[in-house]
């Protein structure tokens, strides 16, 4: 079948069963008291359901079932998603402690390492093929599984932030994929999510009917470490480290920073806090609405800059 009908497809069904379980999923959310509760740290002032990630997780399914991606490591790839949703499950329904959410990611983690899906090779600017022995290969991908994963988590403060955020890095990577040196099951890990996302999106962007929860943001970003590990790194003539560092620029740096601002502050490096990006933008004065376009934005020229920086260096 022609590779760009199989990806509408996928796309569609993806987008179609996300859409429709999220209204199974709000009841489930109410039946199970897990809503999201007005306070003074967050923004929205109404009662709204989480647990969305859910929705978003069996539309993936249901579009990898259309696809069947040609991978080695995909059922390693999905014992790990299995151990993150349920991880976010577990935190939306009872608010687990820091330590279990990590541990949950930990687990995933070592799911795919055992599986033999390691970092032990990159292509860095200026320095060239850079080889790590296990040890620091285990280490170094650990660090990025969890450090993405989380990433995504953190922005997920407005309606429709990292749903959007994480879709429009997706398309990117997609694009390089096709566009440099074909990875079909690249680009069909990544229509699923896109599709999935979408079809979320409808009942998530501002103002929200129901939220990801971290059930969904700890999946797309534990998602996007997995894919970028499987192309962007794994195929080292293809990508640069620095790739993947530009498409997730923005929930990359603003981790980071809020790393650098709670340890400068003496404090905890999982205490929440408001000073992430999209509050301080939201404190410049801007709407809402505005306020996660502009993040849009930054984030599809950020995705634009992998792609020429990608076709040039590799293309």
């Amino acid at each position: 079948m022609n590779i760009y009908l199989d990806i509408t497809i996928a796309i569609l069904i993806s987008m179609a069963v996300s859409y429709a379980l999220v209204f199974p999923v709000m009841k489930l959310a109410v039946k199970w008291k897990m809503m999201d509760y007005p306070e003074l740290r967050k923004i929205h002032t109404e009662i709204t359901p989480r647990m969305g990630g859910l929705a978003i997780f069996g539309g993936v399914v249901a579009g990898m079932i259309y696809i069947r991606p040609d991978t080695p490591y995909f059922t390693a790839i999905c014992i790990g998603a299995s151990i993150i949703v349920l991880t976010g499950l577990l935190d939306d329904r009872y608010q687990i402690r820091p330590i279990f959410k990590l541990a949950g990611q930990v687990a995933a983690t070592g799911v795919l390492i055992f599986s033999g899906l390691k970092i032990d090779i990159v292509s860095v600017p200026f320095v060239g093929m850079v080889s790590m022995n296990e040890p620091i290969s285990i280490v170094f991908t650990f660090l990025w599984i969890i450090g993405i994963t989380n990433a995504i988590n953190l922005i997920d403060g407005l309606d429709g932030l990292a749903t959007g955020v994480s879709t429009i890095s997706l398309i990117s990577i997609s694009v390089m994929a096709l566009a440099i040196e074909p990875q079909i099951t690249i680009v069909y890990l990544c229509v699923v999510l896109i599709g999935s996302n979408l079809g979320f999106l409808f009942h998530n962007f501002y103002p929200a009917k129901i939220y990801m929860g971290d059930t969904g943001s700890l999946f797309l970003g534990y998602s996007m470490a997995v894919i970028s590990m499987v192309g962007l790194f794994k195929n080292v003539t293809l990508f640069s480290f620095v790739i993947p560092i530009i498409v997730l620029a923005i929930p990359v740096f603003d981790t980071l920073f809020s790393i650098l601002r709670r340890l400068i502050n003496k404090q905890k490096i999982m205490m929440p806090d408001n000073k992430h990006i999209h509050y301080q933008i939201l404190a410049a004065g801007f709407s809402h609405r505005t306020t996660v376009l502009i993040i849009y934005a930054f984030s599809a020229l950020f995705g634009l800059l992998a792609i020429l920086f990608s076709l040039t260096s590799f293309g």
